[in-house]
């Protein structure tokens, strides 16, 4: 799971808002480069936030709004990614904890977040309680309503591959029924760093593929926000039976390796699966 999400941001990210020349010329299932900020097979922040809030899983924490603030502070202390909203990454760089977060920042925003770090939250077995903590971590940064109910709806469709094995075609339903969220399946337009947008984008490229190698792409061409639409597809993609795992050994072997690179991130997909048998039984 969290190795797919970085393969699908370190893959998205030197697309990000990319002319749209540059996305048909280099779109080939080969990681490309964006000057130095954004080396070939580098991950961004949507996978950081989300091996932030997986660590919190496997902590013996009770998973409150505090403990995420916490959470996306340390991870970002000990390795500071590119790809954070400038104002957020200023206040990470001046906060020394979670604490001092939460009283700086000022969580207003309808951007995307708090979806792109909730793919692991769905691995939470009780439904009432993925909601509330969908909810906690959502309102550290986005206290929106679109904030929380792109995280709840993301997280949602997660549980739902991973606990009910729910067709990929049901998931809109499930949303649907659990949180008044209704997802389009005909997205067309470039994805803004837009909650709303996000979901839709992520949606309508998960249920009309079944290779991953076709996702990727499939995200990329998009335009816009491609490396947040890519981590959260593919993160729910991996949870999927009816998708073929055919992502390039390219992708994989050439995925940064380095002290929080892909052997830390297969650790981490593997101690998850000890810790939540029902990731271990997924496709």
């Amino acid at each position: 799971m969290l190795l797919e999400i970085a393969i699908g941001d370190a893959y998205g990210a030197p697309f990000e808002f990319a002319e749209r020349s540059v996305i048909d010329r280099l779109n080939t299932l080969r990681y490309a480069s964006r000057g130095y900020s954004m080396r070939a097979g580098r991950y961004t922040d949507d996978a950081q936030m989300s091996i932030a809030v997986a660590e919190l899983l496997l902590a013996p924490t009770d998973l409150g709004g505090d403990a995420f603030a916490e959470a996306f502070v340390r991870c970002y202390k000990r390795d500071r990614r590119v790809g954070y909203a400038r104002g957020f990454k200023g206040l990470l760089d001046a906060c020394v904890d979670g604490a001092d977060l939460r009283a700086r920042i000022r969580p207003e925003s309808r951007r995307n977040g708090a979806a792109m770090r909730s793919v692991p939250l769905g691995l939470i077995a009780d439904r009432a309680e993925l909601m509330r903590t969908c909810r906690d971590q959502a309102v550290v940064t986005h206290d929106t309503p679109e904030g929380v109910v792109s995280s709840q709806a993301v997280a949602l469709m997660a549980h739902l591959l991973l606990y009910e094995r729910t067709p990929l075609a049901q998931l809109p339903a499930g949303v649907r029924d659990a949180t008044g969220f209704e997802a389009r399946l005909d997205w067309r337009d470039e994805v803004d760093c837009d909650a709303v947008q996000t979901l839709h984008a992520v949606v309508t490229a998960l249920l009309r593929n079944r290779r991953m190698s076709d996702l990727l792409k499939d995200c990329v061409q998009f335009g816009g926000d491609v490396d947040s639409v890519a981590a959260i597809a593919l993160g729910l993609a991996s949870l999927s039976e009816e998708y073929e795992r055919d992502i390039p050994e390219e992708l994989v072997d050439g995925l940064e390796d380095g002290l929080y690179g892909r052997r830390f991130l297969q650790g981490l997909d593997e101690a998850l699966a000890a810790r939540y048998p029902v990731l271990a039984q997924s496709p």
